[in-house]
């Protein structure tokens, strides 16, 4: 009875420990930070895990382990592909202070700097003559009036670009949008700029059906999900609503899939929620330990229809040990995260190769570090408090562990789910700043325009200037809907290197 009171009471402290730690303490996952002693082990922040695609580095760089890349610096080379103007300072007398003649030039020293030319706010005056034959009174002839993305308004389709880019790329609400265009005295209510929004979602509905079908079509699909609160006006309070991600990212092993994610609103965080989104997908779903997905693949099972196959997150069971050690300073949890380091830093090394070669570096080197690890947890596990920090730790891992392993198999599997977390930082500077969305249609805006803007910086491509581009084609018709592939940000950025060859 005294040994289970003293259990409760040890992890109540656990908890209140792990509260105070989330309020206050460090959100780093290196070990230096868990332990100075173990430096020389520094796994790198879990938002930059070195694995992670989307921060692939073009020089080879050093190897193994290392510290935090140092910052990418230009040393006075500015990118070529950006206009110049000279402004030619001549000295104040071209005469020789010797003998008074004329001096000619010799040379000259070129300087460059980055300059700016602020946002310009201008007026589009769409001017359509009227002709006439002088010897029949019904001869009038004018062209058509251009389509606009909406009847009546007073915006262009670049205006309504920039707004939604400023808004879903760059984290700027409505209501300081506002007040910018207020700075160059152009009043515009934060209602208008919505109504914009909104129309632009419904223009790129078909686009962005296109993007989910794509996503969805892939092998391996990175899924998660995240809040997204909505106004309930008859509870006056918001509503928790949740935003569910989709990604691919063939990059860490060179594959054909370009880089994408799709978002998706619903009220719901339900398994029957993933089924519904996930109902044609077939193959490796890379994601957390949620149990909506584990609900999801063992329906797939039972019924025998198309199959799933779960490929579980490192990082996060990495995770949970490292919030062990800095909540207890158990020497046990940081000899696991020192292990898995090993196999972050294995993963730092093949990255980029094919997944052949991969595959056969996780089988040859990670393989028996991760045997290690299982053999250490089991031996672990009969000797800790089942009421412990600890001991959840270890039956979450064991619990995945089939899941987790996934990546020794295949080499186009990722150790984690960093990906589709990464593609959440958007979602939450974004969410941060505008706090929540007015109604469903409100999410599904969010969701429509987020993913193609997200898209498009996924492909390195200047989010305005690929959806002003393809906001007017599709205004215009100049793009018919069985076009619309040509559109999406990959194809797009193809069609324009082809254009410019």
């Amino acid at each position: 009875m005294i040994n289970l009171v003293t259990q409760i009471q040890h992890s109540s402290q656990e908890e209140v420990a792990s509260l105070k730690r989330l309020i206050h303490g460090a959100r780093s996952e290196m070990l230096s930070t868990i332990d100075p002693a173990q430096a020389s082990f520094d796994l790198g922040d879990l938002s930059t895990v070195p694995v992670a695609a989307n921060d692939d580095r073009p020089d080879g760089g050093e190897q193994g382990l290392r510290c935090r890349p140092s910052a990418a610096r230009n040393i006075g080379f500015l990118p070529k592909h950006l206009p110049r103007y000279d402004v030619v300072v001549e000295p104040e007398s071209c005469t020789c202070s010797c003998c008074g003649g004329g001096l000619h030039c010799i040379g000259e020293t070129t300087s460059e700097a980055l300059d700016v030319v602020p946002a310009i706010l201008r007026v589009r005056r769409t001017i359509r003559p009227r002709y006439a034959c002088r010897a029949y009174e019904n001869g009038v002839v004018q062209a058509p009036a251009p389509a606009r993305f909406m009847d009546g308004g007073m915006a262009t389709t670049a205006l309504a670009a920039h707004i939604v880019v400023s808004k879903f790329a760059w984290h700027l609400p409505l209501y300081r949008q506002t007040q910018i265009f207020a700075g160059y005295g152009v009043s515009l209510d934060r209602g208008t700029l919505g109504i914009w929004v909104a129309r632009v979602a419904w223009w790129l509905k078909p686009l962005y059906d296109r993007l989910l079908a794509f996503i969805r079509s892939q092998p391996r699909v990175f899924s998660d999900e995240t809040r997204l609160p909505r106004l309930d006006p008859g509870r006056k309070r918001t509503k928790v609503c949740q935003l569910w991600a989709q990604a691919i990212d063939d990059r860490p092993w060179n594959g054909p899939a370009p880089p994408a994610v799709g978002y998706i609103f619903s009220e719901s965080r339900s398994a029957r929620e993933a089924e519904r989104q996930l109902a044609s997908f077939n193959g490796v779903l890379q994601v957390d330990g949620y149990t909506a997905y584990k609900t999801l693949a063992r329906h797939r099972g039972k019924s025998n229809s198309s199959p799933l196959r779960l490929a579980f997150c490192l990082a996060h069971a990495r995770r949970k040990f490292v919030d062990v050690v800095k909540l207890t300073g158990s020497p046990e949890a940081l000899t696991i995260v020192s292990m898995l380091a090993e196999i972050y830093r294995i993963e730092q090394e093949i990255r980029g190769q094919g997944a052949e070669e991969r595959q056969n570096a996780r089988q040859l080197r990670s393989g028996p570090v991760m045997r290690q690890i299982r053999t250490r947890l089991l031996e672990l596990k009969d000797d800790v408090s089942t009421q412990s920090a600890l001991a959840k730790a270890i039956n979450y891992t064991l619990t995945h562990w089939t899941g987790l392993t996934a990546f020794l198999s295949d080499g186009t599997i990722e150790v984690d789910s960093n990906i589709v977390e990464r593609s959440m930082k958007s979602v939450a500077l974004t969410r941060k700043n505008s706090m929540f969305v007015g109604n469903v249609k409100g999410g599904e805006t969010f969701a429509i325009l987020a993913s193609l803007v997200n898209s498009a910086k996924l492909n390195g491509l200047d989010p305005h200037t690929w959806l002003a581009d393809v906001l007017e084609r599709i205004v215009s018709g100049s793009t018919t809907i069985n076009q619309l592939d040509t559109l999406l940000p990959w194809n797009w950025k193809a069609e324009r290197h082809q254009v410019a060859a």
